[in-house]
């Protein structure tokens, strides 16, 4: 695998690698290739590809594409060297990094490219919207998103510009985890991600994309990721949407994935929020008007109620210690299950702990157990 762990590949792997770099070979094409081969891409590795391209099942545009390449094993190097180059690991379906909920949707990629450290197993929660939605409403976005966060919810969007951004920095102002799924290769962001990207590291989100290096987005690109935003996530909830907005690709394909689909109600006067209103009046959407709809949606009881003042004692906690409240609550946990739960590692998480017990919101079981207030 290419990831975490190790930069070597096995021959499969290769082989998977190499043919997902090929211009005009999808998922599809991918899965007709693997039956070609008997369920095993490892046999057309060692073997020139002009030997076996002629009888594969790809398309003449695929096919001429291919015979460019004399052998798998060399392009496979060559995308894994632009892959360090741009500093990105690659995650293989099935292998820890790849995001599991993402493996039983049809049309999946087979493989994704990704910077960052996807944490523990969670439930997510896909949150999108337009690039330019009511005034006001951007601030409203992030406060919700960071609620959806302090209940251990991750949040999954596509980093663009207005509703998609603000929901990823309300899940960080929270230290919770959060998810984006690019259009384009992330060797190839725009200004304004490449700018975001920093940020997400440094605070522990990942970016996703299907990608190989190089590729640009486009107009065909962006409409293609918003089924891996709906296919990671538990459920998806459509904050603001006009009736033309991309968000509503990812309720659509949210729909087809068997994932429940969550709309916030906006003021009939507001063609920003006529895509929203639509999906509830046609019975695409159920309404969602406060963040217990978002909880229960992907099954999470946080079990907890802010105690009077607890906001102003939060405010000024860091983001660590934001991140193990997060993943406690009233039923006392051992250090290994907060652990487990967050991005934070051992000595951080001590900190945090430490930190939370002098405000006053955790408390210390015997047995190193701990209980949010």
């Amino acid at each position: 695998m290419a990831d975490a762990e190790t930069d070597s590949l096995t021959a499969e792997q290769q082989a998977c690698l190499a043919l997902w770099a090929v211009p005009g070979l999808g998922p599809r094409t991918l899965a007709a290739l693997r039956v070609y081969a008997d369920e095993h891409l490892s046999s057309l590795v060692s073997t020139p590809v002009r030997d076996w391209v002629s009888e594969a099942p790809v398309s003449p545009q695929a096919r001429r594409r291919l015979l460019s390449v004399e052998r798998l094993a060399p392009l496979a190097e060559q995308v894994l060297e632009a892959c360090r180059a741009g500093e990105m690991k690659v995650a293989f379906a099935g292998q820890r990094a790849f995001p599991e909920r993402l493996r039983d949707v049809v049309d999946a990629p087979p493989l994704l490219f990704y910077r960052g450290q996807p944490g523990a197993p969670r439930r997510r929660v896909a949150m999108v919207g337009s690039r330019r939605p009511d005034q006001g409403f951007l601030p409203f976005a992030r406060a919700f998103a960071r609620q959806v966060a302090e209940g251990g919810v991750g949040v999954v969007s596509g980093a663009a510009v207005g509703v998609d951004r603000a929901c990823h920095w309300g899940a960080l102002d929270a230290g919770g985890e959060t998810w984006a799924f690019l259009g384009s290769a992330l060797d190839v962001l725009d200004p304004a991600q490449a700018g975001l990207l920093p940020h997400f590291l440094e605070r522990g989100g990942v970016f996703f994309s299907e990608l190989p290096p190089g590729v640009r987005a486009s107009t065909s690109t962006f409409p293609r990721r918003n089924r891996l935003i709906s296919g990671a996530s538990d459920a998806v909830l459509v904050l603001r949407a006009g009736v033309e907005s991309g968000s509503l690709y990812t309720a659509r394909a949210g729909r087809a994935q068997g994932r429940t689909v969550l709309a916030m109600p906006g003021d009939v006067r507001q063609g920003g929020a006529a895509g929203c209103n639509a999906l509830l009046r046609e019975g695409h959407a159920s309404a969602c008007l406060d963040v217990k709809d978002v909880w229960r949606a992907v099954g999470v009881d946080p079990g907890w109620m802010v105690a009077p003042g607890a906001e102003d004692s939060r405010a000024g906690l860091s983001v660590e210690a934001r991140g193990a409240y997060a993943v406690l609550d009233r039923i006392p946990r051992t250090f290994d299950e907060v652990l487990a739960g967050s991005t934070l590692t051992p000595a951080a998480l001590v900190g945090a702990l430490v930190e939370l017990e002098m405000t006053g919101l955790v408390i210390q079981h015997p047995g190193r157990l701990y209980e949010k207030i």
